[in-house]
């Protein structure tokens, strides 16, 4: 992720900013930081969960979203732009500017981004009570690594790879591995 122009905003500020803009930018503890575009693979594999997501939940309560919506994380004073996320909170519904209620949110990595995601975003993200599973997909490893959250607030990896079904227990649905990389050429 590279640094805007530097510049400090409160929550608030950074909301009224933000909508303003022509490109994305994450926030967090008061700095803003610019989105740079997304490889086309990275774009299809996030398109791929985010349909097969809404395929599946269809008729519950619960609703995927996909990159152009933000997320709040109060306790880490942020807002972050996930690739993919779901939402099964009554409380999401009726904001139109961000959800703070995730069930399962979703990164795909990319070389700018990978150690973010996996670090500092991670730390961020488990500041939600609401969060069950966290997705890192990675694509030239053709791998999912989900994070889900225990009984007793740890979170146990479970590694997918090959032709595994991805499972999201928080959701009670599953992602076929060639349903998630479909349309990407093996490296």
């Amino acid at each position: 992720m590279q640094t805007a122009e530097r510049l400090r905003f409160s929550a608030e500020d950074y909301l009224a900013w933000e909508a303003t803009q022509a490109e994305k930018h994450e926030f967090v503890a008061g700095e803003v930081f610019a989105m740079v575009g997304a490889r086309q693979d990275h774009a299809v594999v996030a398109g791929n969960i985010f349909a097969a997501l809404k395929q599946r939940l269809r008729g519950t309560p619960c609703r995927p979203y996909v990159t152009d919506l933000k997320l709040k994380v109060e306790a880490a004073d942020a807002f972050f732009y996930p690739d993919v996320m779901v939402s099964c909170h009554p409380g999401d519904l009726g904001n139109q500017h961000y959800i703070s209620n995730p069930s399962l949110v979703v990164e795909v990595l990319s070389d700018s981004t990978a150690d973010y995601d996996r670090g500092g975003k991670f730390v961020a993200y488990r500041k939600l009570d609401s969060l069950k599973e966290y997705l890192i997909v990675d694509i030239e490893a053709r791998r999912v690594e989900c994070f889900r959250r225990t009984a007793d607030n740890d979170w146990l990896l479970h590694d997918y790879v090959g032709e595994a079904d991805c499972e999201l227990i928080s959701l009670g649905v599953s992602l076929p591995m060639a349903e998630i990389f479909e349309d990407i050429e093996a490296a």
